[in-house]
């Protein structure tokens, strides 16, 4: 039995996904580190065991009504655990936060500033003072009437929803408007209303073709059908209802998503006439402090927005000096996490989950709170090295407050800062998940078995890394004068049949180079004539674009925003797998086909899931949450379609094989093998093969992708566009994926990484540093060269961290 004041968490008999019966204590009050490569049980001992159980707790405490639905949910696989305080858990989310969210709710920086103008602001004459409510785009108070707070509105107008002139209304000039049965209904209601459907559009008259598209009427008229032969269609009442009506109903209301993008091809989204983009009603922009209103300082970057109110709160009043002092010390706190270039109006979904979090770990190092476990999920993940610094400042800051700090990790630099390292291993899934190291990081170098200490300790026993020759470029694209947020009037060249790596700190305008112009101006060019010029608009020329025959943009996007979406699915896998199954003796017996053994169609699913394998439990007062199925137990299959084998195993229990244990069981097996060699190529071989989509990272995402990429058969010359391909992996698994890149450039392609990982940089063939800064003091290219030139600049924050990979 532990004292009540152990001061270890101590973790006994731990079994959630891979861990083999884990014991382990960690020390409170430390800045711990868990470590190991991909997929070892790191995140399954930081977050599925230990923040679990303490989220578990926390429910118990509630109420019983919360206490059945959890206990119903299911505890952590672990025997037991002591000495676990609270817990606060900070994950790079993967579900998308909404339009209205941005940098200021995230931070609540927003409510403060809001505050701010309410009490502090100065008035129009003769203006009531006004609640901080009425300075929110969120509220009713504070809303623009015209946009709802959303500061743009959807229009339309002719010539989207008229493309082709020449044809008449029957023959589809009106492309918005819907096909089959509802489209022939509106033209024939037209028809019945007088207006020549036969007649080419451009010559109806003027005020016709406004009427046809634009009116808000919807009269009704008996519609008398063309008869068909051998069918008898009767007369009946039809409403009409112009194309910009359908067209924005339809993006407003339709749950189709097809739908909705469909409508959008004919909307353009333009600044709120009312408002002018600022989202707020008149009465609040009336109101200005430092001679600025809400808005204008909301679209300021931190950094910038600091500045002003430093300087307006020295001389002001009580008030003003208070409530300036308060917001300048929290905006400090995101600006030492490099997060000066964000504005507050940012909106989230534009953000990366690294800066999110990031975001938030600032919040709660303002909130006050101690005695508690943070657990982190590679909180430098979309960091540049320079700034990894300050993020260590402020985690040791978060520890002297009387905290935890537990951080899953694989940058080296944080991993040597560590109080205490936890090291799971030795390698991924069932080769996985046993505790190698539990102490001071030096004492992983007694530990041999360990993949991380070949990287915490490079010296160790091994001589510098042999110099690659830089390969020589085949040809160059060119984009001159390129303007798009803070990249402004650039001249870029990119080399043709090398590996490039683009570096820079955050915010320093590398994704919008590479991920936007470079990416649209070659998309336009696939798309040809027809495009909606995405890229050109952004750049003044474009050279060297005819020496690529294909673009492959590898994001770490969801590869599915449902469950019903995973590995399998994704890849194609499936469906070689439900051949293989209907063409068992059991299922030709039964006339099963392939479409039995799918989770996502009635006939072999089990109906009271859907197929999902779990089902939503309301939690009242709570967000829902989800439990196994009742009837299936989670297997998403009927028991009659569990009844077939292949070789031993039902169609449930080969999508909970991992990817390593399927490359033996469909051995002989060409469709599935190929599309297994390539996920164990790019280091994924510790996922399940039914894993959700919704539980795989950004990086997995992104190396699944790649993936389904090299499993193609290529033709011609391909450039690859890849954003930090190496987020979220052990050095050990980068060197697995710089492997398969690099063979890519071998077999005459062109790679481009936007990239923050040195040791990748390093073996680039040629460096695009930008920067020098975030924001307004980046978007500029700093250096460019070989490796070797480029650690030699100056002016590149990047140089000197660039030098020590080099040297390592």
């Amino acid at each position: 039995m532990h004292s009540p004041h152990d001061p270890y968490v101590r973790v006994r008999g731990a079994r959630e996904h891979n861990l083999q019966d884990v014991n382990v204590d960690i020390p409170r009050d430390t800045l711990t580190v868990f470590t190991g490569v991909s997929g070892s049980g790191k995140s399954s001992l930081a977050f599925g065991t230990i923040y679990a159980e303490a989220q578990r707790r926390y429910f118990e405490s509630v109420a019983p009504y919360a206490r059945r639905l959890i206990h119903q949910v299911g505890a952590p696989a672990v025997g037991e655990i002591t000495g676990l305080p609270p817990a606060v858990s900070l994950e790079q989310r993967r579900s998308a936060p909404g339009a209205r969210s941005s940098v200021g709710t995230v931070t609540t920086l927003s409510n403060s500033l809001r505050m701010l103008f309410s009490r502090a602001g100065e008035y129009p004459a003769g203006a009531e003072r006004l609640d901080s409510d009425a300075f929110s785009p969120n509220t009713a108070a504070g809303a623009c009437p015209e946009c709802h707070g959303l500061g743009r509105i959807h229009r339309t107008d002719e010539e989207l929803l008229v493309p082709d002139p020449s044809l008449s209304i029957r023959d589809g000039a009106i492309a918005a408007w819907p096909g089959a049965w509802q489209g022939k209904n509106l033209r024939d209601v037209l028809d019945a209303l007088g207006y020549d459907v036969d007649r080419p559009w451009r010559e109806l008259e003027a005020k016709d073709r406004e009427w046809i598209l634009f009116t808000d009427e919807q009269p009704v008229v008996t519609v008398h059908p063309v008869r068909d032969a051998g069918r008898i269609q009767r007369p009946y009442q039809g409403t009409y209802m112009s194309a910009r009506r359908y067209v924005l109903h339809t993006f407003a209301d339709t749950k189709s998503r097809t739908l909705r993008a469909k409508a959008e091809r004919f909307l353009t989204s333009v600044p709120c006439p009312v408002c002018g983009g600022s989202r707020l009603r008149p009465e609040a922009m009336a109101v200005t402090f430092a001679g600025r209103t809400i808005a204008e300082l909301a679209a300021l970057p931190l950094s910038a927005l600091a500045e002003v109110l430093t300087g307006a709160g020295a001389g002001g009043e009580e008030t003003a000096r208070v409530l300036t002092g308060d917001l300048l010390a929290r905006i400090g706190t995101v600006t030492e996490l490099g997060l000066g270039y964000l504005s507050l109006d940012r909106t989230a979904p534009t953000l990366s989950s690294g800066e999110l979090q990031r975001l938030r770990l600032a919040t709660q190092l303002r909130s006050g709170l101690f005695g508690v476990v943070y657990v982190l999920d590679e909180p430098s993940a979309g960091l540049h090295p320079a700034d990894t610094e300050s993020l260590l400042g402020v985690l040791g800051r978060l520890k002297e407050a009387g905290n935890s700090v537990f951080v899953v990790e694989h940058q080296m630099d944080v991993v040597r800062r560590a109080d205490w390292l936890v090291d799971v291993g030795p390698l991924a899934g069932e080769h996985g998940g046993r505790v190698l190291h539990s102490g001071p990081p030096e004492g992983l170098a007694e530990v041999p078995e360990s993949a991380t200490r070949r990287f915490l300790f490079p010296g160790d026993g091994r001589g510098p890394a042999p110099v690659r020759e830089p390969r020589t470029p085949t040809g160059w694209i060119r984009l001159s004068r390129v303007e798009r947020h803070n990249v402004r009037g650039v001249d870029a060249a990119f080399p043709l049949g090398v590996f490039t790596a683009v570096t820079g700190v955050s915010g320093s305008g590398k994704s919008t180079l590479v991920g936007q112009v470079l990416a649209g101006v070659l998309a336009d060019r696939e798309a040809g004539e027809e495009a909606a010029g995405a890229g050109e608009q952004f750049c003044a020329a474009a050279s060297g674009l005819e020496a690529v025959d294909r673009l492959v943009q590898v994001d770490q996007k969801p590869i599915g925003r449902t469950p019903r979406s995973n590995l399998a699915t994704y890849t194609g896998l499936f469906d070689t797998v439900r051949k293989l199954f209907a063409r068992t003796e059991t299922a030709r017996e039964r006339g099963y086909t392939a479409g039995r053994f799918s989770f996502n169609v009635s006939g072999g699913r089990c109906e009271t899931c859907q197929g999902e394998g779990f089902v939503s439990v309301e939690l009242l007062f709570l967000p829902s949450t989800y439990a196994p199925c009742p009837d299936c137990h989670g297997a998403r299959y009927n028991p009659e379609t569990l009844e077939v084998t292949l070789r031993g195993l039902t169609v449930a229990q080969v999508l909970d094989l991992t990817v390593e244990s399927a490359a033996d069981f469909f051995s002989g097996t060409p469709a599935a093998e190929r599309a297994l060699t390539t996920l164990l190529d790019v280091g994924l071989g510790y996922l399940r093969l039914g894993q959700p989509a919704t539980e795989l990272s950004g990086g997995e995402a992104q190396r699944i992708k790649l993936a389904s990429e090299l499993q193609r058969t290529r033709r011609g010359h391909t450039l690859y566009l890849l954003d930090e391909p190496t987020t979220g992996l052990h050095p050990a698994d980068v060197e697995v994926l710089m492997r398969q890149l690099h063979g890519l450039v071998d077999a005459h392609n062109t790679v481009v990484v936007v990239e923050h990982d040195m040791a990748a940089v390093a073996g680039a063939d040629h460096v695009i540093d930008m920067g020098p800064g975030g924001g307004g003091r980046g978007g500029r290219i700093v250096a460019t060269g070989t490796p070797q030139e480029v650690e030699r600049a100056a002016e590149s924050r990047t140089a000197p961290y660039l030098a020590k990979a080099l040297r390592s």
